[in-house]
This record gives structure tokens, sequence and C-alpha cells, in this order.
């Protein structure tokens, strides 16, 4: 017995030995005898619930309404519709009253940092001041409906970063980053005096802003494209042509050349997500497609061989309801700009039916610019899209359709999720609208009176139900 105690003794004195050798004090780790027991892990708390009851689906998908219905909300996502949607008992219950419950409303072609600056200032403007109103516009875009924005140029990083984050109020944004553009292209915003550049010229203040970026040759479009997605752009946006807002491209001139698009596009197709490019002209269209772009944004003076090439192709057309209107982006009468809008505008019946005779794949979006109140007819802008389609084929595009659009992002897309859809997965991004917008679009002209409850990713940003 006495064998044994030395034993043990002698190998303690070992074990101490070897771990105060190691630099361990073994004192540090002790643990006293009336130390209290480990406390268990804190249960995640369960995600809230919202159910909405009594309301007729719209659900991005077909131009109908479903009968009266449940749709049960859990966290972000839709969890149940119909037999199946019962909340637990803490859940929030918003009685429809047989309104119309819908996907938010998504805007292919948005400029979240441009909406709403005055025509006056223009790209010049303070970024501080630029930043306020951003964040502002960004909120009465919510609440107007739309819950998700394709931003197709612009410094949009760090108003995405706040609303991402909670910190402001505001869509969800795709960004593209800066406008990549060719010199004396829709995105040199350069004077005469600041012409030649040299491999020493300093950007332009627009290029530092990060609303454009000038390249030249595929080497150049390669690095800037490049940039772009370093910074966190979701899909690539070149200028093919030229432009109303531009003061120095006339609008009929191409722009960029076929290997140049192709360098932007396999870089862009390295990342898995795609380009699309601003460009109104057969010519501008045409050789885009042959480089593989796969979006052409605008597209009003198409032709039908380019109409039919657009849909072999398998490209979208982002068009917008551009007409020489109320919602006519301001430019000063008597100026070439002026002249440029009134050229481009008279094209957009002529786009719009080709692109319905060879079935191209059509989004919706707005391109609105440098006037806050024009920002407010969004709505009014996508009603009038029944100019061409039906009220029901409106709402599709504006909702499933521009969701897929926004799905060419791939993996670049910065939310995760399905959109402009009401099926159970998808996500929480919804609208209570106080009537029937496929019998009444205007429905959607007056949000601030219509939409009675807009939920963007599960979370109420409006209820203006009665208590």
């Amino acid at each position: 017995m006495k064998m044994g105690q030395n034993w043990i003794k002698n190998s303690a004195i070992a074990i101490a030995a070897a771990f105060a050798m190691s630099g361990f004090d073994a004192t540090a780790h002790e643990v006293p005898l009336d130390a209290p027991p480990p406390k268990a892990a804190t249960a995640a708390p369960a995600p809230t619930e919202i159910l909405f009851t009594n309301v007729r689906v719209f659900d991005g998908k077909t131009a109908s309404l479903s009968s009266p219905t449940s749709v049960l909300v859990r966290g972000n996502k839709i969890a149940a519709i119909g037999a199946g949607a019962v909340g637990s008992a803490g859940a929030t219950v918003i009685e429809g009253g047989g309104r119309t419950l819908m996907p938010g409303l998504i805007d292919a072609h948005w400029h979240a940092m441009m909406a709403a600056i005055p025509l006056k200032d223009g790209l010049a403007a303070h970024q501080g001041y630029v930043n306020i109103v951003a964040a502002k516009a960004a909120e009465d875009t919510l609440m107007r409906g739309f819950t998700s924005v394709r931003d197709l140029a612009g410094p949009t990083w760090g108003l995405k970063r706040a609303i991402d984050e909670g910190i402001t109020a505001g869509p969800r944004i795709w960004p593209s980053g800066a406008m990549i553009s060719q010199t004396s292209g829709h995105g040199d915003y350069r004077s005469f005096h600041e012409l030649p550049r040299s491999p020493s010229t300093p950007p332009h203040s627009t290029e530092i802003a990060g609303y454009a970026r000038i390249a030249d040759g595929p080497d150049e479009v390669r690095r800037a494209v490049r940039e772009q997605l370093m910074m966190g752009a979701s899909q690539i946006k070149l200028a093919a042509g030229g432009g109303v807002a531009s003061n120095f491209d006339p609008l009929d001139v191409a722009q960029y050349g076929e290997e140049e698009f192709r360098a932007a596009v396999e870089s862009a197709e390295n990342w898995g997500t795609y380009v699309t490019v601003h460009a109104y002209t057969p010519r501008a269209v045409q050789t885009a497609l042959r480089a593989g772009v796969k979006v052409i944004d605008h597209g009003q003076l198409i032709d039908e061989a380019t109409a039919k090439m657009i849909a072999e192709k398998g490209a979208w057309l982002s068009l917008q309801p551009f007409l020489d209107d109320e919602d006519a982006v301001p430019m000063p009468e008597g100026s070439e700009n002026r002249a440029k809008q009134l050229v481009m505008t008279q094209g957009t019946d002529t786009a719009y039916n080709l692109a319905k005779k060879y079935n191209v794949k059509i989004a919706f979006g707005t391109d609105t610019l440098f006037d806050a109140k024009l920002a407010t007819r969004q709505g009014a802008q996508l009603a009038k899209m029944v100019r061409w389609f039906t009220p029901g084929e409106v709402l599709v595009m504006a909702t499933g359709t521009n969701a897929e659009l926004l799905a060419l992002s791939g993996n670049r897309s910065p939310y995760a999720g399905k959109l402009g859809v009401v099926e159970v997965g998808a996500l929480a991004d919804l609208l209570l609208v106080d009537g029937d917008p496929i019998e009444n679009i205007n429905l959607l002209a007056n949000p601030a009176k219509n939409l009675r409850v807009i939920m963007k990713d599960g979370h109420v940003h409006k209820n203006s139900l009665p208590n």
C-alpha cells in the first residue's frame, strides 16, 4: 500500500514539474469547490410571427387574385398560406378586411443617389448633402411600396449599408457602382478645359465621387469592372451609346466596341454576374449583344431587326415609359439635351410594341433623375404602363418578372432568398393594398392613401389600418 502511495506522490511531483517547465500555472486553472454550475446556453428567441387574415393574394406570377385567405410570416419569410397559416399564441394578427396582399414592387432602373437631387446641382452637389437627401429619398421610395431597386449608377455603397443595418429605412439595393464609359461617352462629364487626359491626369470629380468611371480599351474596361466588383457591385453597367442627360455625345452615336464589351462581360461572368448597358439605337444595342451583354437598358430607338436579335439572344430589355409628359426628366427648354429627349421619347411606343411582338423579356423601371417631385410619381409611372399592357401584366412585370432580372446577379446578389412573389419560403416583402390593383392599377399611384401596410424583410414599416 505504501509503495502505491509513493508511486502516486512521485507521479504528481513529475506532472507538476512538467507543467512548471512549460509555464503552465495549475493553480490559475483550479475550479473552486463552491463555484456555481456553468450557465446553460440561452435559447435563441423565437422568430416573430405576423398573420395576415382575410386577404386576397396577388402572387406576382398570375394576373389574378385569390379568394380570401391567410398568410403567415415567420421571421423574414412567408411560412404558410391558406389553411396552414395559423400563428402561435404570440403572433401579431393583421385583419386584411378583404384587401389585396401582394409582393413589394421592384424598380429595375433606379438612381438612389440622384433621383431627388435638384437639377441645378446635378452631379456637382456636395456629397454630404447628397447622402442626406438620398437617405430621405430612400425612405420615401420604400413608403411608395418599392421594396427593391436595381441601382444603375451612383455611389450607393454607404446608403445601402445604412439601410441593411437598419440605420435608415429604404429598399433593398442591387448596386452597380459607377457607370463605366468611354472618353466622350454618356459618363464623361468633363468640360473642354479638362482635356486632354494623360496618364498623370487626376480622375474627374464624378469619378472620385463614384458616379462614373472613364475607361478606354479592353484593359482599362477590365480594371474598371473589377473595381466595381471589388466594392460590391451586383451587376455592371456600361454606356453603349449617346445619352439625353450628357452634354457631349449625340443620341445616335455608338460607344465601345465588341472587344471592350467582351472584356466587361468576361470580367463580370468570372464573378458570376452580368453586364447591362445604356443604349438606345440599333447599332449600340447590337454591338453589345454580340459581345454577350445580357440586359439592354432603354432601347427606345430600336428597329425590328434589333428587337428580333434581343429575343434570339435571350437578353432582357429594361424599358422605361418615357413620354413627353409630366413624367419626363426635366431638361432646359431649347437645349440640345431637350432636343435629344424629344427624339428619344418618340420611339417609346415603337419599342414596346416591337418587344411584345418578339416576346422579349421586358423589365419595368423609371430612371428618375434630379427631380424630387418626379420621384414621388414612381407608382404613377407604373400605372401608366397600361398604355401597352393589361394591369395584371404590369403588376407581374413589376414584381415576379423584375425579381427574375435581379436574380441574374447570382451569388453577387446582396440578399439571399426569393423575391417578387407571395409563396411559401419567399422573403416577406409585402404590400396590403386598399382595393384591387388589377381592377384599378391607379391605386398604386397614391401610395400614401392606398398602401395600408408596407412590410420589408418581415418588418412592418407602415400600418395605417384602424386599431
